[in-house]
Formats: structure tokens, C-alpha cells, sequence
């Protein structure tokens, strides 16, 4: 690690009046390779290459990983409510409803109960033992249909993700612990934050198919053309590639007939200057700037890429909180790695910004970690002590915010290596490969 602090490594800025909208003085041009300490392994080898699926040795893997766990908490199974979790360890994916779906996991059984209307998928997967159903909620009873099941496992104690299924769509059930004694654990939350190279080449997969989107979003973007119409068609372009290149090997996902399995869109002008902002058609203009985003499902994994750009040459305003991102970015890129705590890389950002007099212009943490969700923990944030450790797979995502310039953001998720880290997106950063010429 460099023996000076990353903001003392760039060249001093007034600061920027915004509510003038004026910039004070010129930039000048940060020599990354000068000013950054040289650290071996910013970009690893790859340890494997893109694919279109888990192995199903994946989630043999984690069920004997809980298993463990299981034996360590001396109780007689694991048991867990929440979607993800269920498709993290067997690879049956569903929409968490008001139709709860239970599974537990003993020394040497998977049993799960669903509704009846999932019982033909259950079935077919080769990682549950055993199935039980009732017929549908509130008319069945899921939560003595899930009882009955571990009563049949001779199960008295549990840990569980959570005592009872959650409240989603109107669901009003009794807690787990009325039938069994009940310890709360967070087993899957936390192993999902260490991805292996299994999960990390879908990731990869996903990477492919969200620049390809972005890419067919970038290509109608012109003055005169309306921004929510071509975010839908680059999408369903881009979708239709992907199920025609990848036909049988894409692993199907619940709403995936409504949804897609990737999509893109932008936001412009005025509408930029908010981190969070609802879509709108509006009709692109030059002079605009402009913050994209692209996302692909594979295998349940997702890819994320996001991209400030411009509709014609930007004006120095544009260019200088373009710049200021980007040092922001490129810092917390540099700082992260093996051993180091997400608060520091928030911190060595924070200070940045603070040093360039835009510290009231940044409305949220600097990342968050992604996999199979597009938000999840740990996340980039000063908050946040946690270390780095191999196989953690988060966002990159520094954003500024400035009413009547616009919004700055890129975001790139970066999969911390044993001796460094890796960008999985390939989208070039600098403010040129990002202008649109018309």
C-alpha cells in the first residue's frame, strides 16, 4: 500500500460552486501509473472461463457445507424460508409469494414443502429427497404441512433463516418455533459472499450479455429519439440474442416470459442529477448527459455495468465532474483487495471527494455486493468492517450528483483474487470511449 493517502496523490481543485454551475479552474490530467502505487495482481489470470450453468457438484458442495454447520450447532436440521437461500443450496428457483415453500436439510435428507402448483418442477430436481405440498394459501395449511414434514424427519430442533415464513403478499401464518425449538442463523447469507470460480464464470457469462445490451442501447442513441423506447428495444434485442445463442443451455428463471433475461436503459439531462430517478420517455438532446445501465441473468447470477456518458462533446462543467468520478472510481478500484476492509476503500473515496469539494454532492455508499442478488451484503461502505477475501464479488459505483449538470456514475463489479482483484466488465472507463458523436 502506497505510504501517502490516495488524496493526496492528486493535484489540489478549488471548490466548484454548484448552485452557480460554474467551474472554478481547469483540471488537470491525473498520470494514474504516477501517481498509484504499482501492486502485483490488479489483473489476475483467469481462473476459469465463462459458462452457461453451475455444475450440480455446486450444490452438493454447499448442502454438505451446511450439513457441517448443522452438526456444529447441534441441532437436528437446517431450515430456510427465503427464496434465494433454497435456490442458493438446490438449485430450485421460484418467486417468494404468499405461497411459502419450506425446506430442511438433516444429516442425510433434503425434504421440502411447496404448493401443489410447484410440485411438478420439485420433483424433477435431483438434490430434494423428499416433497411434500398442500394445495394453496390461505385455503391449504403450509405451516403444519412444513411441521408434518419435519415430524416425518424425527426433527425437534432447528436453525432456521427465519421463524416462519415472511409476510409477502398478504401471507399470515404462524411462527416455526409454535411446532419446533428454534435458533436463527444466516449460513447461505453469509457463504454467498465468497463466490467460486463456478460462480464467478457465470458471472462472466452475464458480463457478455449486458455489454451486448448496453452496446445495442449505446447504437440509438442520437438526438431526437426517446429514451424509453430504445431502452425497450435494446432490450428485447439483446434478450433475443441470448435465448437464440444460447438455446437449451440457458437455464430458465420464474417470470422470465415477462421480464427477459436482460435489460438496459438510461436516464438524461436534469433526470441524472438524481441517484434513484423513474423512468421517463424523454427525447434525448445534445448537450445531454447521460447515465446508463445494464444488467444479464445466468443461472441466477447477474452481471451489472453502468456508464456515464454524452449526446455530443461535453462542456467543461460535464468534464470536470466527469473526471472527479472517475479518479473516484479508479481510487477505490486501486485500493481494494485481499485484506483490505470495505470501510477503507469507503474512506480513501470519501476523502477524494472531500479533497475536490464534492462531498455534498455524493448521496450513497461507494458499492455493494453482487451474485445472486443485485443488492447484497457486504457492501462499500464506511460503515462496513468487514475485510476483502477471495471470491467476494461487489460493485465499484462512486456517484456525483449536481442539480443542472447532471449525474456521474460508472459502476463495475470487481472479484477480489488471491493477490488482487479483477474487473469483470470490459467497457472502457475514460470520458472519450463514453461520448456519443452526432
Amino acid at each position: 500500500m502506497c505510504a501517502k493517502r490516495y488524496h493526496e496523490l492528486f493535484p489540489q481543485r478549488k471548490r466548484v460552486d454548484w448552485k452557480r454551475k460554474r467551474v472554478d479552474r481547469k483540471r488537470k490530467p491525473v498520470d494514474w501509473k504516477q501517481r498509484f502505487c504499482a501492486r502485483a495482481g490488479t489483473t489476475p489470470a483467469v481462473t476459469m472461463e465463462a459458462t452457461t450453468a453451475l455444475p450440480q457438484s455446486a450444490f452438493r458442495d454447499r448442502l454438505a457445507a451446511v450439513r457441517r454447520r448443522i452438526a456444529e450447532a447441534d441441532v437436528d436440521a437446517g431450515v430456510w424460508f427465503g427464496a434465494r437461500s433454497i435456490e442458493y443450496l438446490t438449485h430450485f428457483y421460484h418467486s417468494q409469494t404468499e405461497r411459502p415453500v419450506v425446506l430442511a436439510v438433516t444429516d442425510d435428507r433434503v425434504a421440502i414443502t411447496v404448493p401443489k402448483l410447484e410440485v411438478i418442477r420439485v420433483e424433477e430436481n435431483p438434490h430434494i429427497d423428499e416433497v411434500s405440498h398442500y394445495f394453496d394459501y390461505p385455503g391449504g395449511d403450509p405451516m403444519r404441512t412444513a411441521v408434518a414434514m419435519l415430524d416425518r424427519l424425527g426433527v425437534e430442533t432447528v436453525a432456521a433463516d427465519m421463524d416462519g415464513a415472511p409476510g409477502v403478499m398478504g401471507y399470515d401464518g404462524p411462527p416455526l418455533s409454535d411446532a419446533v425449538a428454534v435458533q436463527r442463523q444466516n449460513w447461505v447469507d453469509r457463504m454467498r459472499w465468497e463466490k467460486s470460480d463456478a460462480e464467478i464464470a457465470v458471472m462472466r457469462e452475464a458480463t457478455t450479455w449486458s455489454h451486448l445490451a448496453h452496446q445495442y442501447l449505446v447504437d440509438r442513441m442520437e438526438p431526437g429519439v426517446a429514451q424509453g423506447t430504445i431502452s425497450q428495444e435494446a432490450s428485447m434485442e439483446a434478450s433475443r440474442a441470448m435465448f437464440d445463442a444460447l438455446g437449451t443451455r440457458y437455464v430458465p428463471r420464474t417470470g422470465i416470459y415477462f421480464e427477459g433475461p436482460t435489460h438496459t436503459g438510461l436516464h438524461s439531462a436534469e433526470q441524472t442529477a438524481e441517484p434513484h430517478p423513474y423512468p421517463t420517455n424523454r427525447t434525448l438532446e445534445v448537450g445531454d448527459t447521460i447515465v446508463t445501465a445494464a444488467e444479464a441473468n445466468v443461472d441466477g447470477y447477474l452481471s451489472e455495468i453502468e456508464r456515464t456518458m454524452f449526446v455530443g462533446d461535453p462542456d467543461e462543467e460535464q468534464r470536470h465532474y466527469f473526471d472527479i468520478m472517475l479518479e473516484s472510481q479508479t481510487i477505490a478500484i486501486e485500493t481494494a483487495g485481499p485484506g483490505v476492509t470495505y470501510s477503507a476503500v469507503a474512506q480513501a473515496v470519501w476523502d477524494h471527494m472531500v479533497e475536490q469539494g464534492v462531498e455534498d454532492r455524493a448521496f450513497h455508499h461507494v458499492g455493494h455486493g453482487l451474485g445472486m442478488g443485485s443488492h447484497e451484503p457486504p457492501y462499500v461502505d464506511r460503515g462496513t468492517e468487514e475485510t476483502m477475501e477471495p471470491g467476494h464479488v461487489f460493485t465499484v459505483e462512486p456517484g456525483i450528483y449536481v442539480p443542472g449538470v447532471g449525474g456521474f456514475r460508472h459502476s463495475d463489479p470487481v472479484v477480489v483474487t488471491d493477490d488482487g482483484t479483477e474487473l469483470l466488465n470490459y467497457w472502457d472507463r475514460d470520458l472519450e470511449s463514453n461520448v456519443v458523436r452526432v
